[in-house]
This record gives C-alpha cells, structure tokens and sequence, in this order.
C-alpha cells in the first residue's frame, strides 16, 4: 500500500535495510536529489580514493603502478565488479572507454559476425545510439532502420529475417519505460537476428540477467545509478560464446594478444579484453572502483523493491494535481525513475526550475518532459514525500510562470 503520510515514510526508512548505506555518499544539506539517473551522488570514500591513486600509485611509485598498484588489468578487475550488477560472469565484462566508442564496437562486431545488413532500433532512442548507429552503418555499408519497440511494429520489422542486429534500450532515458529482455531476445534470435541491449538507464536500477536472458551484447554507463563521477568510464559486455570470432573495429594495442611484444601486426587478445582500445582512464577508474565497492554491500532484490516503492508514492502524489505519468503503473514494465509531463505546453521546464530553487532537483527532457530519477542507495522515503509535496505546491501556486524560471540553460 503506497503511504500517505509524511510518518508513514519515516517508518519505512526506520526499517529500510538499505539504510545504512546512505552514511557512503556526500549528500548536500537542504537538496533532494531526483537526477542520480544523470549524474549519481559522490560515494564517500572517492575522493581518498582517487587521491590515493594520484598521489602514492602515480606520485611516489609513478610507472610501476601499472605492475604494483594493477593498472594493466583495471578494464578486467573493474568488469568483474560490474558483472553482477548485470548478470554475467567475469570474464564478460570489460570497463573502458566510453559508451559511444563500446557502441560502435559492438554494432560492428556484430555486423560482420551477420551475413544480413540491417540495424534495427528504436525511433525515440537516446540520441547517442541514433549517432553512433548512422555512423556505424556508413562505414559498414550498411542500413539502418527505427521502429516503436513497445508496438507491434517490432516484431513486424523481425519477421522480415533480414535484419542483423537489434538494438535497444533496456529502459527508455526519456519515459522511464522497462523493455521485456528476455521475451524481446528471444523473439530476436527466433529471427536469426543478435541483440545489442543499452544499459544506461538500467544498470544499478532494476535486475539485470544478461547471461540467464542470452544476450549477444551490451554496453551501459558508470556515471549515472552506479556513482563514478562525470566522464567515468563505460562497461561492455560480450557473451563468452562470441569471444573467438569477434572482430571488433578499434583494434588498439590494449586488445592486442601480447602488447609487450611490440608486433607490428594486430592479433587480437583472447576473451573479451579484445574489445578493449587504448590507454584507460585510471584516475576516472579509482573513482568508479569507490561506487562498485558501495554496491558490493547492497541487495538489489532490496534496491528494487525500494525503487518501486518509492516511484508509487512519487506517482500517486504526482497524479494529484493533474499531472500526467509517462512513467508505465505497471511495475514490471517501470524503472527507476518517473516522467511527469504538465498538460500546459511548455510548462515543463520551469516548473522543474522552480523544483530546483527549493533544492528538489530533477531534470528536464525535450520536448516537455520532467524526468526524476530515484536512486534507492542513498534517496529516502521522506526525501520522496517532501519532494512530492514542493511539486504539488510548485503547480497549484503557479510559481513556475515567473519570468526566471522560463530562461533556459544549456545543460537541461
């Protein structure tokens, strides 16, 4: 039953057994904190963490680190981090670069492992995947197509058995809606087609199974749910059964089978390391390390039953002054965030501007969307009803239409 009183809230937190992990990030006093689905809360001990990396791993023992503090093997020993995050073993993950560069390698892997050339994807995918797919099948002479994946059109374009590669957002950045994983890889490979899943908006999120649903692929974000910072490195996942025929087309020296050889022709490494490029990001790495060493101690059984929870009682305030949920009800088709659209055209923007002048901070989503994103490591319930509560005043005040709230930023 969704509470309905500020006390019932403080009674779930009493009880919450993720709890405790709030005490692990730096919270700012007197914010509310709804965009972690952007940019994820400072883990406390990163920055011990990361000056540690500069100042003894780099400062006093400068190149050895690569051998004494393992920098060489960061892209796998932070891959096994993130693999049970995603369901997957091991030695399928590898962190590295950035979601855009483990995009490309991965539609191109899995184009060349196709006698087909098509890419189908999603029309109102985040711009990154459009990009990135335009790019990809230019150069691989190739076609890509869009369809609604949430329509009858998806399977419609598979059934055709020409498309090579599906790919799609596990949960949609601008809706918040959650896409069937295993029934939508397996109606894929029905049709001879591999699949490429974007975890960004759903890794640290809502339970991932990547190995038990058979996908090809898939690439996510660090920075986002799971707490590395601005510019952190990517993950990237390939299914141990596609290691030894994938050809990847960043054949960097990082993915080369014996880098210290020095050869002059490229062999790739074996495993997943041979989707791996150029030098890693190793101070963007110690940060992220500091966020996977918080979610080793969360349950996500417990993190998305809090999720879901907590966006019930988001939604049931929200629908109170007539704002419309774009946001599905249906918690097995709901991530961790809820998207609010005002029935007043370009109401959107300045009323998330006015959330953000009394420290309720959510972001905005063209062409008029308020997106708030709910992060149940360190988010609490009063937290919700209290940001719940200067929504309900931001829109029946009428505060918003003030003049400073309607100048737009450049970063929404």
């Amino acid at each position: 039953m969704t509470p309905i009183s500020r006390e019932d809230c403080a009674a779930l937190d009493a009880a919450d057994p993720l709890a405790p992990l709030r005490e692990e990030f730096v919270l700012p006093e007197g914010v509310i904190y709804l965009d972690g689905n952007s940019l994820g809360a400072l883990p406390r001990s990163a920055p011990a963490r990361v000056a540690d990396m500069i100042e003894r791993e780099w400062g006093q023992n400068l190149i050895r680190s690569w051998n004494d503090a393992g920098w060489w093997d960061k892209p796998r020993t932070l891959g096994a981090k993130v693999a049970p995050l995603v369901g997957a073993g091991a030695d399928e993950v590898i962190v590295g670069d950035g979601a855009s560069a483990n995009l490309f390698k991965t539609l191109v892997t899995a184009l060349r492992l196709s006698d087909r050339t098509v890419v189908l994807g999603e029309a109102g995918n985040f711009p990154t995947d459009l990009y990135v797919t335009e790019g990809a099948v230019g150069l691989a002479d190739a076609e890509q197509r869009r369809v609604d994946p949430d329509g009858p059109e998806l399977a419609e374009a598979l059934a055709r058995r020409d498309v090579a590669v599906l790919l799609l957002s596990h949960v949609d950045y601008r809706s918040g809606v959650l896409r069937d994983m295993a029934g939508i890889t397996r109606l894929a490979h029905e049709h001879g087609t591999l699949v490429i899943w974007d975890l960004c908006h759903s890794v640290g999120a809502v339970p991932i199974d990547l190995s038990g649903n058979d996908v090809d692929f898939a690439v996510g974000c660090t920075y986002k749910y799971l707490n590395a910072g601005p510019g952190a490195p990517a993950f990237l996942y390939a299914a141990r059964r596609h290691h030894a025929v994938s050809e990847q087309p960043l054949s960097g020296w990082h993915g080369h089978a014996r880098p210290f050889d020095f050869a002059p022709d490229y062999e790739p490494a074996t495993g997943v390391s041979r989707f791996l490029s150029g030098s890693q990001p190793l101070v963007a790495d110690a940060a992220l390390e500091a966020g996977l060493d918080v979610w080793a101690m969360a349950d996500l059984s417990q993190v998305r039953a809090k999720s879901l929870a907590m966006t019930d009682l988001f939604l049931a305030r929200a629908a109170s002054v007539g704002l419309s949920s774009i946001t599905p009800a249906e918690h097995d088709r709901r991530g961790s965030q809820v998207s609010l659209v005002q029935p007043e055209e370009g109401a959107g923007y300045p009323i998330v501007q006015a959330m953000i002048e009394r420290g309720v901070i959510g972001d905005f989503r063209a062409p008029d969307v308020m997106r708030f994103g709910f992060t149940p490591l360190y988010l609490r319930y009063v937290d919700v009803y209290d940001a719940a509560t200067a929504l309900v005043e931001v829109v029946e005040s009428g505060e918003w239409r003030a003049e400073r709230f309607n100048r737009r930023s450049q970063v929404t």
